[in-house]
């Protein structure tokens, strides 16, 4: 009708109008967000909480937070080697199910999770195998339970949206480390008993053997940056770190000592991910950097791109902190049990990572 005004124009009227006290410019400039491509801010660190011990004749809850496990014999080699160790499996009510690539539907891998915290039979959570899948549980997930129920919870690979988001809502330890389905071989066994079942406050450092070549081959770590520094132990797997940056999922990475691992990405993108860190402010602050393995991530034939060397250097060197690659952390047959949220203090001169406290209460 005449004289009328539109919706859109008495919503615009009603804002300015709204807007025009000074009070309220400040409330609604306090409320605005930042600038364009601004990320929302890490919520506050919560108290750090050390989950309980793992204990002979303990029980140890199996899930699958990403992709099925297609072959059910892993399924029986894991439970095997758990009681080989004195402990309980006990499977997730929708370990077996099947959903294209998933191990089920989102709501039903996030209902395991939720169980097994929940449940005062369980002492630890190990994921049995990553893949793709773990971050679309992030919502629907019971943060509360969860920080009413501490567990030591263990996997690497997709498994670091879960590891990172975990310490962030609610200050847990948790654990990046072999999968269920990885192996179960003496060097990972000492590891994660040393870690989880003992509370020791270990040192971090490559085994190397020399075989018979006249010096060490395998195993071998390259110092990027020499120096010490110390901060909270945060990372996990790259592309993982990388695809929930802004969720709100992510701890405050500042005085951090971080590390990385990938695998089966090209260099370039390798490159991509690490300049994403950079302008996400990731980067910024950290005390040092422990980058781990990255199989497959050769340049290719022909070798016309840059290699991982080279884009270590172009991102890891000029932030003038400790740095070193090689760690035995990642998609390999052995590697270390590393717990997320402990003080650590990084070597780059000798490529270790020493612990300065236990993990576990």
């Amino acid at each position: 009708m005449p004289g009328m005004l539109t919706r859109r124009e008495l919503l615009t009227s009603s804002s300015l109008a709204v807007l025009a006290s000074p009070a309220s410019r400040r409330r609604a400039s306090a409320a605005l967000p930042g600038p364009p491509g601004a990320l929302p801010s890490a919520p506050p660190a919560p108290k750090l909480v050390k989950p309980p011990r793992l204990k002979a004749g303990g029980t140890v809850g199996l899930v699958l937070p990403s992709f099925v496990q297609w072959d059910p014999v892993s399924i029986d080699i894991l439970l095997d080697s758990l009681q080989a160790l004195g402990l309980k499996g006990k499977l997730g009510k929708h370990v077996f199910d099947r959903r294209g690539y998933f191990a089920g539907r989102d709501e039903d891998r996030a209902a395991d999770l939720n169980a097994m915290f929940a449940d005062p039979e369980v002492d630890a959570i190990h994921c049995i195998r990553g893949g793709w899948g773990a971050a679309r549980l992030l919502p629907l997930l019971d943060w509360d339970a969860i920080a009413r129920h501490p567990k030591a919870f263990i996997g690497y690979s997709d498994i670091t949206a879960l590891l990172l988001a975990l310490h962030a809502r609610t200050g847990l330890v948790t654990f990046h480390g072999p999968l269920g389905s990885s192996s179960w071989n003496a060097f990972n066994v000492e590891w994660m008993k040393r870690v989880l079942w003992n509370g020791e406050a270990v040192t971090f450092a490559n085994r190397k053997e020399a075989d018979d070549t006249l010096v060490p081959v395998r195993n071998r770590t390259r110092t990027i940056t020499p120096g010490r520094g110390r901060g909270r132990l945060l990372g996990g797997n790259l592309t993982v770190l990388t695809a929930i940056i802004g969720s709100g999922y992510l701890p405050d990475f500042r005085n951090a000592v971080l590390f990385l691992e990938d695998v089966e990405e090209a260099p370039y993108s390798v490159d991509r991910m690490l300049t994403q860190l950079k302008l996400a402010g990731i980067l910024d602050g950290v005390k040092g950097v422990a980058w781990g393995t990255c199989e497959k991530c050769d340049p290719g034939q022909g070798f016309g791109s840059l290699t991982i060397p080279d884009v270590l250097d172009d991102h890891l060197k000029p932030l003038g902190v400790p740095v070193f690659s090689g760690a035995m952390i990642g998609h390999v047959d052995r590697q270390f049990t590393l717990p997320l949220g402990v003080d650590v203090e990084i070597d780059a001169g000798a490529g270790t990572l020493t612990m300065l406290e236990g993990a576990v209460s």
